[in-house]
């Protein structure tokens, strides 16, 4: 009996992976919306199939207990995701939580942190980075995502495609800028990619098909601000604003 239950578990997790693509959502949402399933899996022995609002509560109950709100929202949206793709049931608990409501301002990094932030970075092709996601106001998968044709130097605009919400959108091109991003094509030669890979070196890099590596970037941006003595840590809150960098 148990066996049967883990195979079925398994089929319909596997069901789960494939709507999930079919459906076009981001990588990210499908890594979320799938984990939420194998958590509720491992929580209720693989049975999740007919959760009773009951066991739901008990559920997002104990959860909230050791994990964030945002957790918590997104279990629920990729049960609900797995109810009506995989079950074929219609959905009948829109309310059963209610994150509280919050407003934050991010962290912003003035010129001179991130002058500070550019100068500390050493190696090149990070240093070009940081300073294209804070031109831009990018995230850094936006930034990483940055092709060639991307760039409408004619223009002075940056197209930015598949952001959030699958979204596209023009953001104005500086013209220090498109001035680095032009140097620093040119120590590398790629075609198509703004940031191709570093491994084999500069050689490799101008035939290189993928970008440079999203953790490594975030390890080196970590240890830059580290050694700076600045806060705010993240991609986003210590390259990505509103600011241009003079």
């Amino acid at each position: 009996m148990a066996t049967t239950v883990r195979e079925d578990f398994d089929r319909r997790y596997q069901s789960h992976l494939k709507h999930l693509k079919l459906q076009g959502l981001q990588p990210k949402t499908i890594d979320a919306y799938a984990r939420g399933i194998r958590r509720m899996g491992e929580y209720f022995d693989r049975r999740i199939d007919d959760l009773s609002e009951a066991q739901l509560t008990d559920y997002f109950s104990d959860l909230i207990a050791s994990h964030s709100w945002s957790a918590v929202k997104l279990d629920l949206y990729g049960y609900k995701f797995y109810v009506t793709h995989v079950l074929r049931k219609p959905w009948t608990l829109p309310n059963l939580i209610k994150p509280p409501k919050a407003q934050r301002l991010p962290d912003i990094v003035t010129v001179d942190e991130a002058q500070r932030l550019f100068a500390a970075t050493r190696i090149l092709s990070y240093r070009v980075f940081f300073f294209t996601l804070y031109s831009l106001g990018l995230r850094l998968g936006e930034g990483l995502a940055l092709t060639v044709a991307d760039i409408d130097a004619q223009r002075w605009r940056v197209h930015v495609r598949d952001a959030k919400g699958n979204k596209d959108r023009f953001v104005p091109l500086p013209e220090a800028t498109l001035s680095v991003l032009r140097r620093f094509w040119r120590t590398h030669r790629n075609a198509q990619l703004l940031f191709p890979s570093r491994l084999g070196g500069l050689r490799a890099a101008g035939a290189a098909t993928s970008t440079l590596d999203r953790g490594t970037i975030q390890a080196a941006l970590h240890r830059v601000v580290s050694d700076i003595g600045l806060k705010k840590t993240s991609p986003r809150t210590a390259c990505a604003t509103a600011m241009q960098p003079t």
